[in-house]
């Protein structure tokens, strides 16, 4: 007779489409450290990598057979990717979850996203807004800009595997409490 064995890990994927020249990704699951290796195994040889640090500024990795560096891309990251041609990838993890969901949105530039993977107003995703603060989309070659007056204008939705530019006038931290129904 087998045991029932239940489990709040929830495992899941996210197809996400990478068109030719630049576009911004994010990872939205746990994928062992979330190293590019474990989180994007595959890709075209020399799609490019650039992840931003506002202490530092872009960092790059390129795809040969392996990611060198092997940078990491968590929940609640971004990065700017460059690929020769239009691929999908499918990023595979465990999905966030808990009370204490947290990552910092520092003061100034940085590339974010949500936390776990859904796509809804960014007010109705505890986003840390302050008056003037705003928001930067990069779709179809081109940036959308939204900007927070008390509510965003025009409304700021980032997709499921989609990360943005955020200018901030203060740090803050971007706390969420998600649980998979």
């Amino acid at each position: 007779m087998a045991q029932a064995v239940y489990s709040v890990n929830v495992v899941g994927y996210i197809k996400v489409q990478i068109p030719a020249g630049f576009s911004l990704i994010a990872n939205q699951l746990n994928n062992g450290n979330n190293t590019l290796n474990e989180v994007i195994p595959q890709a075209d040889l020399g799609t490019t990598v650039y992840k931003f640090d506002s202490a530092s500024g872009f960092v790059s990795s390129v795809f040969f057979g392996t990611w060198e560096p092997n940078l990491t891309l968590a929940p609640g990251e971004g990065v700017f990717v460059n690929a020769a041609t239009a691929t999908e990838w499918n990023l595979i993890g465990e999905v966030p979850q808990g009370e204490n969901l947290t990552i910092n949105v520092p003061k100034g530039f940085s590339i974010r996203s949500s936390m776990v993977p859904e796509s809804k107003k960014l007010e109705d995703m505890n986003f840390p807004a302050e008056l003037g603060d705003t928001v930067y989309f990069f779709r179809n070659g081109a940036y959308e800009s939204s900007v927070f007056f008390g509510t965003w204008q025009p409304d700021a939705v980032p997709k499921v595997g989609e990360a943005f530019w955020v200018n901030k006038g203060t740090a803050a931290d971007w706390k969420r409490n998600f649980k998979v129904q």
